[in-house]
């Protein structure tokens, strides 16, 4: 619990972004009968009878969240927008809206916000959404982005993380870790062009973990192939803070525990050569790394043989109950706790 005003000040880092998100908002009432959904989800989810309609929003910061002098400002406009129409896949829905705002230094010429916004009407177009307002504003250093993303859903087929029951299977899309290690690779890149100007980067060898790093594609596929499937997840988030934290962010909002295991965990080779460049662990980077923007949800057994051989899908473990806890299972067949480290933006 947080301190009160009256007593001694507490630091932002010693609490983290998810317990200060739930301090912030614990007060809150809702106060009309059609918001079925506020804090706590992917989107919040407000009532427009059959269809529901799904609002999330993100805001990215320069320092924080990207650093232009290896981010261009296409991919970052591309980018701030898959970061927001992830959430409404993550809720099983269609993305259809988005609103931007910015706030920019005078040190942003008219070209540059041309660049932005390229990104932006690149990612409109591939994904077949629109943009329908937002703001500019003056900053007095840097650069922010604000996005809302507005989707809908068919009551029945909102996706929330609080569904799953023991013994679901739990699935992840893609592969993991290849978008920390793009930004481990591009911070070397800038050490070394600091050191020396005239250096080129190096980044032949690494195409894929940059690609996944600056410029990530969301999974609206995967939403519209679950459809195919006649499959309908128990709960599902997305991965943009490790997947060791979604985990459990779908073990607390289910009140289940898990077994993931690590010899399960999908992992590119380009991930796994990487790694061992950099002598990193690939399951701690997997678990940990964040922005890989890949679903991760929960089926019942009875779906299993639906998607069973599915170059889409890994499953990765499975929901247990409560009390057994939240396990990682080694591959060395040891069962240890599976803890948050996710990227925290609070720091």
């Amino acid at each position: 619990m947080l301190e009160n005003k009256n007593s001694s000040s507490t630091s932002l880092s010693d609490i983290g972004e998810f317990k200060l998100i739930e301090h912030l908002t614990q007060e809150v009432k809702i106060h009309h009968k059609n918001t079925v959904k506020g804090v706590g989800d992917d989107c919040a989810v407000i009532d427009k009878n059959k269809l529901q309609t799904l609002v999330t929003t993100d805001l990215l910061v320069e320092g924080v969240h990207f650093d232009l002098s290896y981010m261009p400002l296409k991919h970052l406009g591309y980018k701030a927008v898959m970061v927001n129409l992830s959430d409404v896949y993550a809720m099983n829905g269609t993305a259809r809206q988005i609103t931007v705002s910015i706030a920019v230094s005078n040190r942003f010429t008219l070209e540059a916000l041309e660049e932005l916004y390229a990104g932006i009407h690149l990612a409109c177009k591939n994904y077949q959404v629109d943009l329908v307002g937002g703001d500019t504003t003056s900053s007095i250093k840097g650069m922010l982005i604000s996005i809302t993303a507005i989707g809908e859903a068919d009551k029945k087929d909102v996706v929330y993380r609080s569904g799953a029951k023991p013994q679901d299977l739990l699935i992840v899309t893609g592969d993991l870790g290849a978008a920390y290690l793009g930004l481990q690779v591009l911070e070397r890149e800038k050490q070394v062009f600091q050191v020396n100007p005239h250096s080129q980067p190096i980044l032949d060898d690494y195409n894929y973990l940059v690609e996944r790093q600056l410029k990530p594609e969301v999974r609206k596929d995967v939403v519209e192939l679950l459809k195919e499937l006649e499959v309908k997840p128990t709960s599902m988030i997305d991965i943009s803070d490790g997947l060791s934290s979604e985990i459990l962010h779908l073990c607390k909002q289910s009140k289940v525990g898990c077994n993931l295991y690590e010899d399960k965990i999908p992992l590119d080779q380009q991930v796994i050569s990487t790694c061992e460049e950099f002598n990193m662990d690939s399951t701690t980077v997997a678990l940990s790394g964040g922005e890989d923007y890949e679903l991760l949800f929960t089926i019942s057994l009875e779906d299993y043989n639906k998607v069973k051989g599915n170059p889409n899908f890994t499953v990765i473990g499975h929901m247990t109950e409560e009390a057994e806890g939240r396990s990682l299972i080694t591959r060395a067949n040891q069962k240890i706790e599976l803890i948050a480290q996710g990227w925290n933006a609070i720091s």
